[in-house]
C-alpha cells in the first residue's frame, strides 16, 4: 500500500485527485498507476485502470490471474468491473469512498452472483493514511 500511496502523491503533484494503485504478482509490482483523467482528457484514467493497463502491457496479457491490486481509495463501479474482467484475485484498498465506492460503500458490485469471477476484498489497509492524503489534497485546494 505504501507504493500505492506514492503513486497517489504523483497524482497530487499534477493536480489530479490523489488516488494511486499498484498491481502485484508473486510479490513483484507489475503495474503502477495514479489518477490522471484531467491530464489525459480520459474519463476512464482512474488509478486502478491505469495500473491494470500497465500490468497487462508489461505481461502481454489482459488476464492478470493471481494478482492483487492495491489502491488507496475504494474502487468505483467502473474499476470494480475492470477487476473482474482482468481476473484480479484480490483488491486491497485503504479508505472507503462513501459517495462513489462500489465495493462496500454505495454498492457491492463484486458480490453480484451473476459475475463469472470472484475478487477477494480487503479494506482498511493504511486507511487513515489514505484518507488523510485525500483530505489534505482537498483542504489545500480550497
Amino acid at each position: 500500500m505504501r507504493h500505492a500511496l506514492a503513486q497517489a502523491e504523483e497524482a497530487a503533484h499534477l493536480g489530479e485527485v490523489p488516488v494511486g494503485a499498484v498491481v502485484v504478482i508473486d510479490a513483484e509490482i507489475v503495474g503502477r498507476g495514479f489518477n490522471r483523467p484531467i491530464g489525459s482528457a480520459d474519463p476512464t484514467a482512474h488509478a486502478e485502470i491505469v495500473a491494470l493497463r500497465d500490468a497487462a502491457q508489461r505481461l502481454g496479457n489482459y488476464r492478470l490471474s493471481g494478482s492483487t491490486l492495491y489502491v488507496t481509495v475504494e474502487p468505483c463501479t467502473m474499476c470494480a468491473g475492470a477487476l473482474v474482467h482482468a481476473r484480479v484475485e484480490c483488491v486491497v484498498f485503504g479508505a472507503p469512498e462513501l459517495r462513489s465506492g462500489a465495493v462496500i460503500s454505495t454498492a457491492k458490485v463484486l458480490e453480484n452472483s451473476a459475475l463469472n469471477h470472484r475478487v477477494e476484498v480487503v479494506s482498511g489497509v493504511l486507511g487513515a493514511e489514505c484518507a488523510d492524503q485525500l483530505r489534505q489534497f482537498f483542504v489545500n485546494r480550497r
